[in-house]
């Protein structure tokens, strides 16, 4: 009787600890970012994103990012990003309302930037570069697989940037290193995922 007692409770510890397990999920999403506080000014993107969770606290975030921008109708500057975030969930379930995950995410991307005359496209320049960034988001859990997610990062160049000046009513471009004034801009991404499968783990 008391081998069947004991069993019993190790079977309900054991069911209690396992309830919630989000550890293995792979997701796929869609997303939309908008740029500001650059010197480029305000711009609008689209892109994608895939998500593996590596344990209930923290999930890894892939993305790609085209984000375009008008500056002054006279130039147009094209920002392309590849990268990956980390996300980390301070809040355990019992502690905060799972309908809502808020998370600190930083991470590390490589872009490229082009610049050209918006009256004559072959005016332009380019440049390869690297950027980190650093932020604060939630997830609005509708479902159980599917969230949809609001984040804030500064994302900060490790490169040169391109600029430009009108001299005589000619765009010429110019690049030069702000790397040391901490130059980037703030992106702010809405973005809808689906949990497609479980990689390991059990629920």
């Amino acid at each position: 009787m008391r081998g069947i007692i004991v069993s019993i409770c190790l079977l309900s510890a054991l069911a209690g600890k396992s309830q919630v397990s989000n550890k293995g999920w792979f997701s796929l999403g869609a997303r939309s970012t908008v740029s500001s506080f650059s010197h480029d000014g305000f711009g609008l993107g689209t892109g994608g994103q895939f998500r593996v969770q590596l344990s209930n606290q923290v999930n890894t975030d892939w993305f790609a990012d085209f984000i375009s921008i008008n500056q002054d109708n006279k130039v147009k500057s094209d920002y392309y990003h590849i990268g990956w975030s980390v996300l980390f969930y301070p809040f355990s379930h019992k502690e905060f309302n799972t309908k809502v995950s808020p998370y600190f995410l930083a991470g590390h991307c490589f872009d490229y930037n082009r610049k050209m005359e918006i009256s004559n496209t072959a005016n332009m320049r380019d440049r390869w570069g690297s950027a980190v960034q650093a932020g604060i988001g939630a997830h609005f859990n509708i479902t159980d697989r599917f969230d949809v997610s609001l984040t804030s990062q500064y994302m900060m160049h490790f490169t040169n940037e391109i600029s430009y000046h009108e001299h005589d009513g000619v765009i010429e471009f110019d690049e030069h290193n702000h790397s040391n004034a901490l130059e980037g801009h703030l992106l702010t991404t809405l973005s809808l995922n689906y949990k497609i499968v479980k990689l390991w783990g059990r629920n």
